[in-house]
């Protein structure tokens, strides 16, 4: 029988790209459609959230 899976799958170059490094980059567009703060300090964060004061905003 077959699972629904409610994960997000990624598109890349739409909710991640790839950078320069090798890393994976989630984009602004990806975290909005994930719907909260994973509190990792990412690159596009559109929560706010800052990792070095450990707070959002």
């Amino acid at each position: 029988m077959d699972e629904q899976n409610n994960e997000i799958k990624p598109i890349e170059g739409e909710d991640f790209y790839y950078t320069p490094e090798g890393y994976k980059c989630f984009t602004e567009k990806y975290h909005l459609k994930r719907g909260y703060c994973c509190r990792s300090g990412c690159r596009h964060c559109p929560y706010g959230y800052d990792k070095k004061k450990d707070k959002q905003f």
